[in-house]
């Protein structure tokens, strides 16, 4: 039998600049529940980032821009961003609940240096061997509501990683990863509630994730898809509008060059005709369909066009960046 315990205390004040979170929560933990080595020690960006000083005067619409590496959708007022940590957040992770009134709070600068701080100091502290995960609150895309998921992680597997292992049945496992950082965010969200001032959770019972003291792991940058690498770089409509402009600085959010199979099927779907092959190309002709039109599919497909010299003539290449 396996059993997870999860531990929230209560009584945390308010977090303030340059504060010692190691100090508090060992205060609050008291020796009725003393930490173990081998807990998994979670504490919310938003207290991490209050005592960090990242907490500005102003507006979300104000500090997004400082916030945001490219923007990934717009639906009216709302942003979905990608921020220089490469995570994908609406508004850039910034939050204006729990912070006094004309205020907001950034994320951590660096949430796995954030993490590895404050592993080191419940070690001197403690003398515990722990690990720390700065957790987060994003939505799913096509799912509703919220849930916590990891921004920094020191000390800990963040990923278990069952590729070629074999199921029950002698099945391969060819793609089975769980982000056991993400799953122990949200199991420490149930018992630290979203109004009920408990920043701070203990999650005891996965001990076999926890790292060697002088081992800080990945991190939860380790977490993040590469840019190009995920299917959903841009927004639908974002999307359309990207790849009818053709701007060679937004090519990579739409992956690499497709096949010339998924490149042929493309084409015949929005011209009617089948592309010939062509070398390492292809080559379409007798087309109704504009040429602008068949530069925009090319470019999210990562693929380049040529008129030919008949007019009627385009030739397509993979791009190969």
């Amino acid at each position: 039998m396996t059993e997870l315990t999860v531990i929230a205390p209560d009584g945390a004040g308010e977090v303030r600049r340059d504060d010692d979170l190691a100090a508090i929560l060992v205060d609050l933990l008291g020796s009725a529940t003393p930490l173990a080595d081998g807990d998994v020690v979670l504490v919310t960006s938003k207290v991490v980032s209050k005592s960090e000083g990242q907490v500005l005067a102003g507006t979300r619409e104000e500090s997004l821009l400082g916030e945001t590496a490219r923007v990934v959708a717009r639906r009216g007022p709302t942003r979905i961003v990608r921020t220089h940590h490469g995570f994908t957040l609406a508004a850039g992770g910034i939050d204006a609940s729990n912070v006094a009134a004309g205020h907001v709070v950034l994320l951590p600068l660096d949430p796995d240096a954030s993490a590895r701080a404050l592993r080191a100091r419940l070690r001197e502290l403690t003398g515990r061997n722990v690990a720390v995960i700065v957790t987060d609150t994003a939505g799913r895309p096509w799912r509703e509501g919220q849930t916590d998921l990891a921004v920094g992680a020191a000390g800990l597997r963040v990923l278990e990683d069952f590729t070629g292992r074999q199921d029950d049945y002698g099945n391969d496992l060819v793609i089975t990863a769980p982000a056991v950082a993400d799953e122990l965010a949200a199991a420490a969200e149930l018992a630290q509630g979203k109004l009920g001032a408990r920043p701070f959770a203990v999650v005891r019972g996965r001990a076999d994730l926890v790292l060697a003291e002088d081992d800080p792991g990945p991190g939860a940058a380790a977490l993040v898809r590469p840019e190009g690498n995920d299917m959903f770089g841009w927004g639908a409509r974002e999307a359309v509008l990207r790849a009818l402009r053709g701007d060679p600085a937004d090519r990579a959010p739409f992956g690499g060059a497709a096949s010339v199979a998924e490149m042929t099927e493309a084409l015949t779907a929005l011209a009617g005709t089948e592309p010939e092959p062509d070398g390492a190309g292809l080559q379409l002709t007798g087309s109704t369909v504009s040429a602008e039109a068949v530069r925009a599919l090319a470019f999210a497909h990562g693929w380049t066009v040529a008129t030919g010299p008949g007019g009627g003539r385009l030739g397509l290449q993979p791009t190969h960046p």
